[in-house]
């Protein structure tokens, strides 16, 4: 189940969170493709559908992004 996303659009990343609590990191998705989704009507068949498999992804990590601010 998805819980929250968020588009970076200078760099194309989607960052969705899950109920479980895990973030993922999407890159080079295309804004048309996230338009689609905010406006799609069920979001777990979309994202399983146009994004899970087709873009590149990588688990968030806050720890890192910590460390890579220097704080």
């Amino acid at each position: 189940m998805i819980k929250e996303f968020a588009y970076e659009s200078s760099r194309r990343e989607l960052l969705i969170t899950f109920s479980s609590g895990k973030r993922y990191v999407y890159d080079n998705v295309p804004p048309e493709v996230v338009e689609a989704f905010k406006t799609s009507g069920s979001k777990p068949p979309f994202f399983d559908r146009e994004i899970r498999e087709r873009f590149p992804h990588r688990e968030f990590d806050e720890q890192f992004l910590v460390a890579a601010n220097g704080t």
